[in-house]
């Protein structure tokens, strides 16, 4: 498989981290400062596998957005995404699994789950998972 390299940067997001699971991130443009705590923890942080899916359900609604517009498809006000991350593990591995779970009420099946196909080519998380870790991406 050959790596796509960029040819125009849009955005870097610059993020400074110490502390680990435990510790606390911030942006280099002050918009982001998050204290962090391992998952299922009673710290009151949130954890990388939180970001990560609300980081790519937001991306992947873009994406929608972007394959509605090129195939003439009117989006519903109410399109949602429910992501959900799994940490696990196999053997001494540690392995993320992933499930989308897409919410286009009122668009016929066959219109909505064209959209999910497109979205899922042309969103730089998907492309970034494909091939690493399992993934389900559903229509609701």
């Amino acid at each position: 498989m050959t790596i796509q390299s960029i040819e125009n940067v849009l955005y870097t997001a610059k993020v400074h981290t110490s502390g680990g699971r435990d510790g606390r991130s911030q942006s280099a443009d002050g918009r982001l400062d998050i204290k962090l705590s391992p998952p299922g923890s009673a710290g009151l942080g949130t954890n990388p596998e939180q970001l990560f899916a609300a980081g790519w359900s937001a991306c992947f609604e873009g994406a929608i957005g972007i394959a509605a517009r090129r195939l003439k498809i009117a989006l519903p006000r109410e399109l949602a995404i429910d992501a959900e991350v799994d940490l696990g593990t196999a053997g001494d591995a540690y392995l993320l699994r992933a499930r989308l779970t897409v919410s286009l009420p009122g668009l016929d099946r066959d219109s909505a789950q064209q959209l999910i196909d497109a979205a899922h080519q042309t969103c730089p998380y998907s492309k970034a998972t494909r091939g690493n870790i399992e993934v389900a991406i559903v229509l609701a």
